[in-house]
């Protein structure tokens, strides 16, 4: 990408004022939910969270289902808090605040589509990190969550070529960001660099949002780039993800995720590929059914 290009693309990111502002009780909320865990408490959290109904349906779908296994049906608000923990509604009002981001129309991509792969794509990679005993899992959510943001970039701010790109991706049957390279010069790994930056983002997520279509590439923390990059590819077989065929000779043993997770990771090292695939697709199983209740209803 040349510099005039990225100038280009940081300027119209910079002029990106339709996004809505966050919803009022999320501030608070997300500015309590910061404190240490042994400093948080629970009715408080009650109290924010039953302020806003769309808050308090999502919580009380998500300690319902089936990812919890719970015996008993929760049925309040202080259930669903007490059940799903303080970093779980972070993670609950952070997706919130996210599906109001942008417009509802002229979306190249159906949104619901994009926010159902985004959200499918956090909770598999905090399982994929769970399962490698990687230390930070929750951080595997936010980057998985976060990792196509280039994508609201090029379809709020270069719509018409982001149309080409993605009618070129379905006619040509190739991943997205090889018809964006062809159609805009560059690819929402470039454009969502550029956002994060904007956002100030960390620097891990960062490395995420760049370089998850081409792991060799991150230098500063492969693994976490590694963890969302498998889960993007396990999302998109298992119908979270988009009408494109992003790698249809895919191989699990041949992914360059694959290979850095099997190097830093014993129990990933020690599981046979198709064990860890079938365990893979019946969580995938549950989280599809889980973001679509969310984002359907």
């Amino acid at each position: 990408m040349t510099p005039t290009l990225r100038e280009l693309i940081r300027e119209r990111v910079e002029r990106l004022n339709s996004i809505p502002t966050v919803p009022a009780i999320i501030r608070p909320l997300l500015f309590y939910l910061e404190r240490p865990v042994d400093q948080v408490e629970v009715q408080r959290i009650v109290d924010l969270v039953s302020c806003d109904e769309t808050i308090s349906a999502q919580c009380l779908r998500v300690a319902n289902s089936a990812l919890y296994f719970r015996s008993r049906e929760v049925r309040s608000v202080h259930g669903a808090v007490v059940v799903l923990g303080v970093r779980q509604v972070r993670e609950i009002l952070l997706s919130c605040s996210l599906l109001n981001l942008l417009p509802k129309q002229n979306w190249v991509i159906d949104p619901l589509v994009f926010w159902e792969h985004s959200l499918g794509c956090g909770l598999v990679s905090r399982f994929c990190a769970r399962k490698a005993r990687f230390a930070e899992p929750e951080r595997a959510y936010l980057a998985g969550l976060l990792h196509d943001l280039g994508e609201l970039v090029n379809m709020m701010s270069f719509q018409e070529e982001f149309r080409a790109a993605a009618q070129l991706a379905r006619s040509e049957q190739i991943p997205l960001h090889q018809a964006e390279r062809s159609a805009l010069g560059f690819t929402h790994c470039d454009t969502g660099k550029i956002l994060a930056e904007h956002w100030r983002l960390p620097e891990d997520i960062m490395e995420v949002v760049e370089h998850h279509h081409d792991v060799q590439q991150a230098k500063l923390h492969p693994v976490l780039v590694a963890l969302v990059s498998l889960s993007d590819q396990l999302c998109q077989l298992h119908e979270l993800g988009y009408d494109f065929n992003e790698s249809p000779d895919w191989k699990l043993e041949e992914d360059p995720s694959w290979a850095v997770l099997t190097r830093d990771f014993p129990m990933i090292a020690n599981t046979e590929p198709a064990r860890f695939l079938m365990e893979m697709e019946q969580f995938i199983l549950e989280a599809r059914k889980l973001v679509r209740s969310i984002l359907r209803a």
